[in-house]
């Protein structure tokens, strides 16, 4: 199994009078933009017919939407352990009820996402911090379990952009 654990795009600013519930701030436009070249450079460490699971907060799902439209996902769904403050055990056992030899794009927040990852890798809680529209790869030998995870890649959103050949204005 290959998971990659994706950081949501940049986001509004938490904003009480323009969201009063925080789960429905979106990404900004840059924010948009920006999470688009991290997932055509996500393109080429993913293959098609990934399956993309995704927090149910709207600038997760924003998000799982522009990687959908790169990767052509076999699958998108909405996987609540994956909201902020949702449970990394939970998040494993559901990666243990899907077939070992499938690729999945997990979109999230963090710290969890980062605990998810020392999770995976370590064993345990551990934080590994993922900037917004950023990544890791992490691969197992057979089913996911705790602590038996291999970190194949840790991308910034700038190398994932650069990956899909963006440049940058000077």
């Amino acid at each position: 199994m290959f998971i990659v654990l994706f950081r949501h795009g940049p986001a509004g600013r938490r904003d009480a009078s323009r969201w009063p519930d925080d789960e429905e701030r979106p990404l900004t436009p840059r924010g948009e933009a920006r999470t688009l070249a991290a997932a055509r450079g996500l393109r080429r460490l993913v293959p098609r017919g990934a399956h993309v699971a995704t927090s149910p907060l709207v600038r997760a799902e924003q998000t799982a939407r522009l990687i959908e439209g790169v990767i052509q996902p076999a699958r998108l769904e909405v996987l609540e352990a994956l909201a902020p403050g949702g449970s990394y055990r939970n998040v494993v056992e559901w990666l243990g009820g899907l077939g070992s030899d499938e690729t999945l794009v997990l979109v999230g927040h963090e710290p969890d996402l980062g605990r998810l990852a020392g999770v995976l890798l370590f064993g345990a809680p551990r934080a590994l911090p993922l900037k917004k529209a950023g990544g890791c790869g992490i691969e197992f030998v057979g089913d996911p379990t705790p602590g038996e995870g291999v970190l194949k890649w840790f991308l910034p959103p700038r190398a994932l952009r650069e990956l899909a050949g963006k440049k940058r204005k000077a």
